[in-house]
C-alpha cells in the first residue's frame, strides 16, 4: 500500500502561517501529530514549554489541502526538514505522537545532524501485525469509498486514540475531536494511514541512532500497547515516562507529567 521511499515526490512547501504554531525563543522543539489528529494536540506543551523553548508543532500534509498521496514515511521526513529550512532551525529536539513518532525515527536516520534528541510519544519501531493492518485497511477503503469519516467508524476510532479515563471523564475533548474528524476528506485519512500501515520493522535501524531520547506512553494504550515501545527504551537508552489515566493521545489526556518529562529532558539535552 505504502509506496517506496522516493525523495522526487515533491517536498513540503511551509507555510508558517497557516500550517505551524511557533511560540517562544530559544532552543527548538518541534512536535509532529498523530493520524486523525493536528498541531493543536501539543497546545498544553506549547503553552507549558514556550516560556523557556521556542515551540514549534505543526501539521502534516494530511491536514493541510495537500493531502492527496501516495507518501510515505521518509516524505514526511523530507517535509519536516522543509519546514526547519523555512523556520531558520538547524537542529531541534523532534517530537512525535504515534504517525509523528514514525516519522520522527525515519528523520532521525536521514537527517542525523540535524537531531539533538528525540520524544516519542505512544508509539513504536516495530510494525503494525497482520490482523492490525487488515483492520485498519478496511477503515481506511471506507472512509475513501464515502468521501468521508463516517460517524460510526468515528465512535469506534476514539475508543482507539484516547484512553477509557479520558472518554468517561473528558466527554467534551473526545467529542470536540470526533467532530472534527467528521469533516476531514476521506482521501486525507485514507492515505495519511496509507503511509505507515506497511512499514517495515525499523528496530534494527535503532542502533544508528545517536541522541538522547524520551518514551512517553498512555498506561491505558490499546493502539500501541505500552510493551510495543520496549524497544525503543532498550536500543535508544531512553527513559520512559508512563502516564497514568491516559491511552494513545497521552500528551493531550493528562499534560501535566508529560509536561514535567519533557522540560526536564530538555534541561539534560540543551
Amino acid at each position: 500500500m505504502a509506496p517506496s521511499d522516493d525523495r522526487s515526490v515533491q517536498r513540503y512547501r511551509a507555510r508558517p502561517d497557516t500550517v505551524a504554531t511557533d511560540r517562544g525563543s530559544g532552543p527548538p522543539l518541534v512536535l509532529c501529530h498523530g493520524t486523525l489528529m493536528d498541531r493543536t494536540m501539543f497546545a498544553p506543551q506549547v503553552e507549558a514549554l514556550a516560556d523557556d523553548y521556542r515551540v514549534v508543532a505543526y501539521d502534516t500534509r494530511a491536514r493541510t489541502d495537500r493531502y492527496v498521496g501516495p507518501y510515505d514515511l521518509y516524505n514526511l521526513a523530507d517535509d519536516c526538514a522543509a519546514l526547519l529550512d523555512a523556520k531558520g532551525i538547524d537542529s531541534c529536539v523532534l517530537g512525535g505522537m504515534s504517525m509523528g513518532g514514525f516519522m520522527a525515527l525515519r528523520f532521525a536516520e536521514r537527517y542525523p545532524d540535524r537531531v539533538d534528541g528525540l520524544v516519542l510519544v505512544d508509539t513504536t519501531a516495530g510494525p503494525h501485525q497482520e490482523a492490525e493492518i487488515e483492520r485498519y485497511g478496511e477503515m481506511i477503503e471506507t472512509t475513501r469509498a464515502e468521501g468521508e469519516v463516517p460517524e460510526q467508524l468515528a465512535g469506534v476510532v476514539k475508543h482507539i486514540l484516547f484512553g477509557e479515563t479520558t472518554i468517561e471523564q473528558r466527554p467534551d475533548l473526545v467529542d470536540s475531536w470526533v467532530d472534527r474528524w467528521l469533516t476531514y476528506p476521506g482521501d486525507a485519512v485514507y492515505y495519511e494511514v496509507d503511509s505507515w500501515l506497511e512499514r517495515p520493522d525499523f528496530t534494527d535501524e535503532l542502533a544508528g541512532i545517536d541522541v538522547p531520547a524520551l518514551v512517553v506512553h498512555g498506561e491505558e494504550d490499546v493502539a500501541l500497547e505500552p510493551e510495543r515501545s520496549d524497544s525503543l527504551v532498550a536500543e535508544l537508552d531512553a527513559r520512559r515516562e508512563m502516564v497514568s489515566d491516559a491511552g494513545h493521545s497521552s500528551n493531550l489526556e493528562n499534560p501535566e507529567p508529560v509536561n514535567e518529562a519533557i522540560r526536564a529532558f530538555l534541561g539534560d539535552v540543551y
